[in-house]
């Protein structure tokens, strides 16, 4: 039995060194893999891009590249110093102040089967059930961020930044019909529907009010 265990223990240790290496080093720092953008490390940090295109000095957050380390946290102030010539602090960021929200329009035809928060899916926002290839249209005007499969968990997605406060994203899709950069109105047709979890034709809808995930159903219009 003794020796059973002792050869449990060294393949666990054996599958543990050979894992890969985390997308998330710390909570304080990312280091840019190549095919990510700024908005799609914010995405995943639940951070505002804004804030970290700020904290990392990155003006438009457009210049970012593979092996650059980001800092997830804003700067701290200098430490204290017993010397007489202290070095100054700092300039403070600029705030950025607080938008209104957009006017939202449902993204397709369905109801809403999981609820914010619940599970399954990333609980970051709703799903909607519908059927296989029907049309997801864009919630709000705005312009397409990120459109691609690089984050685990939402499969074909595009994210909409509509103001310096609101973005909105859209998961689960068969399709993707926009591109990154590109102007979006308000009701245009951006996506096709694919599958959800549990292999069932679903959208998940999501809208972030500076970087944090709020219900969709509290912007949405009664139906």
């Amino acid at each position: 039995m003794t020796s059973r265990l002792f050869i449990l223990l060294c393949v666990t240790l054996l599958l543990q060194s050979c894992a890969g290496p985390s997308t998330r080093h710390d909570s304080q720092t990312h280091i840019v893999r190549k095919g990510e953008t700024l908005y799609s490390i914010a995405w995943r940090y639940d951070k505002d891009p804004d804030d970290v295109a700020r904290w990392n000095r990155l003006g438009d957050g457009s210049l970012i590249y593979p092996g650059q380390v980001l800092r997830l946290t804003p700067p701290a102030g200098s430490a204290p110093t017993s010397s007489s010539t202290r070095p100054s602090a700092p300039r403070p960021l600029p705030s950025i102040p607080a938008q209104p929200s957009p006017d939202w329009a449902w993204p397709t035809s369905g109801r809403i089967n999981v609820e914010f928060g619940a599970n399954p899916g990333p609980g970051t926002g709703v799903l909607i059930n519908g059927k296989m290839g029907q049309p997801i249209y864009a919630a709000a005007s705005g312009r397409v961020v990120y459109a691609g499969s690089g984050l685990i968990g939402y499969g074909e997605l595009i994210i909409l930044k509509h103001n310096e406060t609101y973005l909105s994203a859209y998961g689960y899709n068969a399709k993707l019909l926009v591109r990154e950069g590109q102007e979006i109105t308000k009701g245009q047709r951006i996506a096709t529907m694919g599958e959800g979890p549990e292999r069932k034709p679903r959208l998940h809808f999501e809208i972030r009010r500076n970087g944090t995930p709020v219900n969709p159903r509290q912007f949405l219009p009664a139906r």
